[in-house]
């Protein structure tokens, strides 16, 4: 029998990837330690050591490699560029991005050629983009079959299939039925509304995560109440107009979270699963993040960091909550919404208007957000923000070069150091962000100099982000 070093080393000499995050190997003869991934000369055998953690390789006396980055989260670091692009590819796949744009258009986007795009892809995914896409589709048309009352006309077009006769070939290529035949052999009746389970790896901290987002529900486009998140949804594609709302909760059938959409959104499914996921991290690996944070992170198992549904939304947010408390910042984004917001049925008197989208900022002066109580300089870095959304300057969702989406964030006239870390957190899902100026984080450590907390928070990289979040709910001051 092999012991758990032998492993280890196999798993460095291949450079397997499923040790990556798992697993550090200290050099002996440069005293440096790696990921299994690291793209150096593989050492020796008898110069290894191996760790659980990075901060058991330091405690030895070993430095981080500079070409593996071991004090990145897996697939943010400079030689993981090619799977982290294959990864918010995969992203922007599952969300509906191959629907209505080529793979050429989306490499655009991304900021690199359908070339490489496509050979990432398929380094990592073993597929190509395309394929990847109808497998999307597929197991997306199968869920609005056996879960929803749409006609197979209608799963078609929402799983985002041309026609339905391209949806039945696929089906009987790769199922060997049609989508009638499959609804037919479920012998259930589905539901008006559409629902889904969205699984999660154990554990979850929903009440905290539920309680995050319930202190800053948004007046009139969100609200909590007894265990169930719900909202307003305005989606535009073009000319059409996708509005609606949805709910979240526990789902009843284990480790996973329900939700239901209104009937009115079938079009835009694949991009709230995205979204939702996002907004409640349910991506996250607990047992990694657990190992980084330690006794920080046991306070408080399974957490989270809530992420956003819009996330220019968020980014408003950010700034209207510079220097001033979580309610009076409640206060100002609830007044935009009543002013400038769209209004939305729903069964629900307390969702009844969308926050207003960059477009509509657009169209609308300092003088005007002046006149609902927002300051001069906020205004501006408000209508900037719009302005860089707009025209693509900034995307304000996961991408490729996070480094660079920050600096664009800093460019902008009001987005500090605080603003544009506190919006990698949330809208770029980035896991290492920490708004190290914070006044609650210093509060937290114990520690007046912002240099000081950043040198402490080292310790708990590559998850800085989930540090900071158990920070402040140990203060529940959290911005």
């Amino acid at each position: 029998m092999k012991n758990d070093d032998d492993i280890f080393y196999a798993a460095l000499l291949s450079r397997d990837p499923r040790f990556d995050g798992r697993m550090f190997a200290g050099i002996k003869t440069t005293g440096i330690y790696c990921r299994p991934v690291c793209p150096a000369k593989r050492p020796r055998r008898e110069n290894c050591l191996f760790f659980p953690t990075a901060a058991a390789a330091e405690a030895e006396g070993f430095r981080p490699c500079l070409r593996c980055r071991p004090e990145e989260a897996p697939g943010n670091a400079t030689v993981d560029r090619v799977t982290r692009l294959a990864a918010i590819t995969a992203r922007r796949i599952e969300e509906g991005a191959l629907t209505d744009r080529s793979i050429d258009q989306l490499a655009s986007e991304l900021g690199v050629t359908a070339r490489h795009l496509r050979r990432a892809f398929s380094e990592t995914y073993g597929v190509s983009p395309v394929r990847y896409a109808q497998t999307q589709k597929l197991l997306l048309a199968r869920r609005l079959l056996l879960g929803s009352s749409l006609s197979v006309i209608d799963v078609a077009m929402s799983a985002g299939f041309g026609s339905v006769r391209r949806c039945n070939e696929l089906f009987k290529k790769r199922y060997r039925t049609t989508p009638a035949a499959l609804r037919n052999m479920s012998g259930e009746v589905p539901p008006n509304d559409l629902v889904f389970d969205l699984a999660f790896r154990p554990p979850y901290a929903w009440e905290t995560i539920l309680g995050f987002l319930e202190k800053r529900s948004l007046k009139n486009v969100e609200f909590v109440s007894e265990g169930v998140y719900r909202r307003s949804v305005r989606i535009e594609e073009g000319t059409k107009v996708h509005a609606g709302w949805l709910c979240v909760e526990r789902s009843p059938s284990g480790n996973a979270l329900r939700l239901t959409l209104s009937g009115t959104l079938p079009q835009v499914v694949p991009l709230i699963l995205g979204r939702i996921r996002h907004l409640f991290d349910l991506e996250s690996h607990p047992e990694d993040i657990q190992k980084a944070l330690g006794p920080l992170e046991n306070t408080l198992p399974g957490l989270r960091v809530p992420g956003v549904f819009d996330g220019f939304e968020m980014a408003v947010r950010a700034v209207l909550g510079q220097q001033i408390t979580v309610q009076a910042a409640r206060t100002l984004a609830g007044r935009l919404s009543e002013a400038f917001g769209h209004p939305v049925s729903t069964p629900y008197p307390e969702l009844s208007r969308t926050f207003p989208s960059p477009e509509r900022f657009l169209r609308l002066s300092p003088s005007d957000l002046g006149g609902i109580g927002i300051i001069g300089s906020r205004a501006k870095a408000i209508l900037a923000l719009a302005r860089a959304r707009a025209s693509g300057g900034i995307s304000l969702s996961p991408v490729p070069d996070v480094q660079r989406e920050i600096e664009s964030l800093r460019a902008l006239p009001g987005i500090g150091e605080w603003t544009a870390q506190y919006i990698a957190m949330r809208a770029l899902a980035w896991p290492d962000a920490f708004p190290h100026t914070d006044y609650g984080l210093k509060k937290a450590l114990n520690e007046r100099s912002p240099r000081r907390v950043l040198e402490i928070a080292n310790s708990w990289r590559p998850w800085r982000s989930y540090a900071a979040m158990a920070l402040w709910h140990s203060l529940s001051e959290s911005p």
